[in-house]
Formats: structure tokens, sequence, C-alpha cells
């Protein structure tokens, strides 16, 4: 079975407010990470992990088939939402993650990121010309090493030592994130077929 996990915890400090909830194209920015991931059969349980405002999140995002869980020690960063999320999938074959606020990654490329499964790695990610980026594929072998994760890199320093197979994606689709209500400007902006 593959898995598939969403971070969504952080609290939006930058943000100045609850961002997963912001506006996109009629629909809070969460559901467009939940949408890409739910378009790919081969993922066959789907996580979101939350933590600040997750209750207002929860009641107002169309959460479709995914399962929530509620990341306690989100303040301390993204390490400990990937290891909330990934203890929840820990009966799966593999894990796909993305961000809740990177809504331009694409149906194509999760579908793409997984096809690596059948590499030797025990990791692959997507890069964009040449920069790491999302989704990330991790294999059950390293779910131990995600367990001890610890600060706001999430999986990076894990990745760069146990191996990791890079599949450039920048055909596929933009990995902009949404930190600052510039970010979603910019974002609506190439909606409207604005050059940034």
């Amino acid at each position: 079975m593959i898995g598939g996990l969403i971070l969504a915890a952080g609290g939006g400090h930058r943000f100045g407010a609850v961002k997963q909830l912001a506006d996109l194209d009629g629909r809070p920015l969460l559901e467009h990470a939940i949408v890409a991931m739910e378009a790919v059969p081969a993922i066959e349980r789907i996580v979101v992990v939350l933590g600040a405002a997750a209750g207002e999140i929860s009641d107002q995002v169309d959460l479709g088939a995914a399962e929530v869980v509620v990341c306690r020690d989100w303040e301390e960063g993204l390490s400990a939402s990937l290891r909330t999320g990934a203890k929840q999938l820990a009966d799966t074959e593999a894990i796909i993650v993305t961000l809740g606020d990177q809504p331009l990654i694409s149906r194509e490329v999760i579908a793409a990121i997984l096809d690596q499964i059948r590499a030797p790695e025990a990791a692959a990610r997507a890069t964009y010309d040449g920069r790491p980026g999302h989704p990330v594929l991790i294999k059950r072998e390293l779910y131990g090493a995600v367990a001890g994760l610890r600060g706001d890199t999430g999986a990076r320093d894990m990745l760069a030592t146990a191996g990791v197979r890079e599949f450039e994606a920048a055909h596929l689709c933009r990995p902009d994130d949404v930190d600052t209500p510039a970010d979603l400007w910019a974002i609506r902006a190439l909606d409207r077929g604005e050059v940034r």
C-alpha cells in the first residue's frame, strides 16, 4: 500500500493568518494539495497533518477521503509533522510527501515521483532546475530514521545520508510555496497568465 502525506501543521506566522484557508481559485489553499494527491489512484491512503488552528481548518476545508492527524508538537518544526504522519502510515510500503502550502504541485508530478519506487534508492525527490523540492518518496526502510528526525529541516539531512534518487520535475509543475500574502498574489498572477 502507498500512502500520501500532506504536511500542513504550521502556524503561518509570515502569512499573518491561517494560510491553509487562504482562497485560491475559489477553494482553500490546502484543498489544492489534497485534490492533487487524491487524483493519483495508486495512493490508497492519504493523511493530512494539522497543528495550528487544526479545528478551524478541519471545519472549513473539504478533506475528501483524507484522514486528519493532529501534530501536538507542530511548533518544533517540519520534522515533528513528518514523524507524526509517517507513524500514522507505518503500515505502508512507501509514503509520498507533499506540503499543504504548495498549490501548484500537480497530480502528474506526484505520479512521476511514485514511478521512482522501483529504483534501488530508499528515497526519491523532485527537483526543479536542480533544486530539491517536493514531492518526496520515502520507502519503508527509512521509516525508522524518520522517527528520529528533529528540528525544522524535515527529511533533508536524512535524505542526504541515506541516498536519494533525484527526478527533474520542472516540466511537470511549479514548486512555488505560499509563505506570505505576496506569494499568494504571485500565484494568482500566474493563474491570470501574468509573467512573474
